[in-house]
């Protein structure tokens, strides 16, 4: 259940979003997140690995997954983005909220949380991610990327972000059933003052035998 003041935080966030659709585009077409693609599929032995490419925005890396032979599929909740990423990419994109996924069980191989999960309230993120935990097949990998920090949440103008440092977001997704493949600090070659981005890589874990 969603209460009430995750539920404004969210609606806030998501306009913030639509209102700046072609803002945003513009301002992060050039971005290059080469690492942090590699990093995850890297991590995935398949040719055409099936990706999730989670608050894809308008599409620069789906068109960045298609070209390196993977299947992706993108999510976002701005409708603005949605379309965008449809019309830029010509994959498949779902207009769901993040605080009310609905996934498919063991859909894909990997997923591709780039500058996304930091906008889920702490309340919410078990929840979120067991929903992500659900959707991956057997040993399937989640990468994430959040603007590290420590561990406080609230409003970065019109957004609501939580700055994770690495112990508390480690005891998250293993509580969600993943275990750390590895993990590294953005952009890379810098000293860590400079690096504001903590990204992860994560395997989903195989069920105890019983």
């Amino acid at each position: 259940m969603i209460d009430d003041d995750t539920s404004q935080s969210n609606t806030r966030t998501l306009a913030h979003y639509a209102r700046n659709a072609d803002a945003f585009r513009a301002g992060t077409a050039d971005h290059d997140v080469n690492q942090n693609l590699d990093a995850l599929l890297g991590a995935i032995a398949l040719e055409r690995p099936r990706i999730l490419d989670l608050g894809c925005g308008p599409g620069r890396d789906l068109l960045a997954l298609k070209a390196r032979g993977a299947q992706p599929v993108g999510l976002d909740g701005s409708a603005p983005f949605v379309a965008m990423a449809r019309a830029d990419s010509g994959c498949e994109v779902w207009h769901q909220d993040f605080l009310a996924l609905d996934l498919p069980p063991a859909r894909f191989d990997g997923i591709f949380a780039n500058a996304s999960l930091f906008h889920v309230p702490i309340a919410d993120l078990p929840r979120v991610l067991n929903a992500l935990h659900t959707t991956l097949d057997a040993s399937g990998v989640l990468f994430s990327s959040n603007p590290r920090g420590d561990n406080r949440a609230g409003w970065q103008g019109e957004r609501y972000c939580v700055f994770h440092d690495l112990e508390q977001w480690r005891k998250y997704l293993h509580d969600a059933g993943f275990d750390e493949i590895h993990h590294y600090y953005r952009p890379e070659g810098l000293p860590r003052a400079q690096q504001p981005w903590l990204a992860s890589v994560w395997r989903k874990r195989p069920p105890a035998a019983g």
